[in-house]
């Protein structure tokens, strides 16, 4: 095995699934790197980032590669040109600007600018070169000897890498084509490498003003590939803390088969959402001190028990197989909540990690899904009266079929006899099987529109709500009372939010309150907000357990008034 093909074996052990992509690029780095080139991650770009850095900043590993003078710029943070021209020329001369020096830029020997345009940056491109070749020829030699070896020393190769290349076609496209044509503009060696997660052909410059770049594409990651890189995550973790660290048992090795099949779960669980094997390290490392607690627990009191008794530590062991299924079923519910606070970042690891950490009492069966239903229906107890109502109509009008409502709901005695769905017997009387229809509870909820929840609500409040309404001498006739709340709630449901300060007068007490459960997601709009055809459709979004619970609050048969129960 030759140097290059020990260099590709030890940054593909690194990063997994980048054999070919980084084979390649070494390929080209230790031959000819191409002025111009572009490559297009639209999975990972910041893992492919992370590799392209590996490879550059490790260059004088690679056989016959000339001496690489390399930059990493996020075209985030450079949304100027004088700031992309700076953070450039100061990272490939080694500059580091300094609180005491005033914080001055790199200038070269001559003391001059060279971020006022891009004539003065190719200047100090050159610049740059020149200072960079007479530092390597000094000491040479004299005269003729000093000569040759000039002659024999490789020029150094200048890489411009550009994170995120998008950004700088959306807030400096003055520069792009300029970039793709440095070599050719500063009459040097130097590459750019253009990273993006879109495709050259959108945001190409038009009338063919950039050259076409070297493609470089790179292939999706394999689910073992992300497992692999996870693991390797945690290895290196526990490699690097040492045993009087607090968390050294929380990442020991020997809890690494336990941690293989955690990971495997949790990308099993969350990767129909984010395969990015950044996030799902974030969330892993979030989940996995409150995960092996209980193992760790236990392993604490075996080694205060030895330390009693005075003898000997036992050492950490991982758990049975049946352990690892007991703990996995009982975290299972707490993936997608990781998932759903820190994968938008609405909140850190640490402290997410710090509220959903595990205690000795839901060992007892207070689980996580358990105080996720508590802590919903903490938050449903806390609701308006009326909005409660809302929630128990949303769901029948999920739950039930559209046309059992007259039967359901109906206010005389014929639609009264039968409510309750008849049970379907498994045979008919000639012997051939039917179908079983599946609960819908079990389906999840259906979508229904606006006009069948405000029917359902009155039906409702002409039913439970009529002994605890205040009394109104405006409201003399049955169910006007009834028509007043639901035309109320039908305005206000209908218009829409950036319009309501308009058309409501500001005397008006009153709240949108399918809107406001529609921004607290117990209900779920499904059509579209500017859709002025048909009446708007939405989904309940609270559970069974809730909608009990509301009911249970408001005197309200459930059971009674669900089509299948069961």
């Amino acid at each position: 095995m030759d140097d290059e093909e020990q260099f590709v074996q030890k940054h593909t052990e690194i990063h997994p699934g980048y054999a070919s992509f980084i084979a390649h690029l070494t390929t080209l780095a230790s031959t000819y790197l191409p002025p111009f080139i572009y490559v297009t991650d639209p999975n990972n770009p910041r893992v492919t980032a992370s590799v392209i850095d590996a490879i550059f900043h490790d260059a004088s590993s690679i056989p016959d590669a000339p001496p690489t003078l390399y930059v990493h710029v996020n075209a985030v943070a450079c949304f100027t040109p004088r700031i992309f021209y700076d953070t450039v020329l100061n990272s490939l001369a080694g500059w580091k600007p300094s609180w005491q020096d005033g914080c001055q830029l790199w200038s070269g020997d001559d003391a001059q600018r060279y971020n006022d345009s891009i004539d003065s940056f190719l200047h100090g491109l050159r610049k740059l070169r020149l200072e960079r070749t007479g530092d390597r020829s000094r000491g040479q030699g004299k005269g003729k000897g000093k000569a040759v070896a000039r002659t024999n020393e490789q020029e150094p190769s200048m890489v411009i890498f550009i994170e995120r290349a998008e950004r700088l076609f959306e807030k400096l496209p003055e520069l792009v084509v300029p970039l793709s044509r440095l070599a050719e503009l500063s009459r040097i060696h130097v590459s750019v490498i253009l990273l993006s997660s879109v495709s050259w052909e959108d945001i190409r410059p038009a009338l063919g003003a950039s050259p076409n770049p070297y493609y470089l594409d790179v292939e999706p990651l394999a689910k073992q590939d992300i497992l692999q890189r996870l693991v390797s995550a945690f290895r290196s973790t526990s490699m690097s803390q040492s045993s009087s660290d607090a968390t050294h048992t929380i990442y020991h090795p020997a809890l690494q088969p336990l941690y293989e099949q955690y990971v495997e779960t949790l990308y099993s669980a969350i990767s129909i959402y984010t395969n990015d094997p950044l996030e799902l390290q974030y969330i892993a490392a979030a989940r996995w001190p409150g995960f092996v607690k209980p193992v760790v627990s236990q392993y604490d009191q075996l080694v205060q028990q030895a330390e009693e008794e005075g003898s000997e530590a036992p050492a950490l062991e991982p758990p049975t197989t049946e352990a690892r299924l007991r703990l996995i079923k009982f975290f299972l519910p707490t993936f997608t909540a990781a998932l759903d606070a820190l994968y938008p970042r609405l909140d850190n690891a640490a402290d997410w990690a710090a509220k959903n950490d595990y205690t000795e009492g839901q060992s007892n069966g207070d689980g996580p899904s358990k105080r996720a239903a508590l802590a919903s229906g903490f938050e449903a107890d806390h609701l308006p009266r009326m909005s409660k109502f809302i929630l128990i109509a949303a769901f029948l009008a999920s739950t039930n079929p559209s046309k059992s409502d007259l039967r359901m709901f109906g206010r005389g005695p014929e639609e009264r006899k039968k409510r309750r769905r008849r049970s379907a017997s498994s045979r008919k009387s000639g012997g051939a099987q039917t179908i079983v229809k599946v609960s819908q509870r079990l389906l999840g909820p259906a979508t229904f529109p606006l006009d069948r929840l405000l029917a359902i609500l009155g039906a409702l409040l002409e039913e439970n709500d009529y002994e605890t309404r205040p009394h109104d001498p405006r409201f003399e006739l049955p169910g006007e009372y009834t028509d007043m709340e639901i035309g109320r709630i039908h305005v206000y449901a209908a218009v829409r939010s950036r319009f309501l300060d308009m058309v409501v007068k500001p005397n008006v007490q009153l709240t949108s309150q399918i809107a406001e459960l529609t921004f607290m997601r117990a209900l779920h709009r499904t059509s579209a907000t500017d859709k002025l055809d048909g009446p708007p459709m939405f989904k309940c979004g609270i559970s069974h357990e809730v909608a009990l619970r509301l009911a249970r609050d408001l005197d309200v048969p459930l059971n009674e008034l669900m089509w299948d129960p069961a």
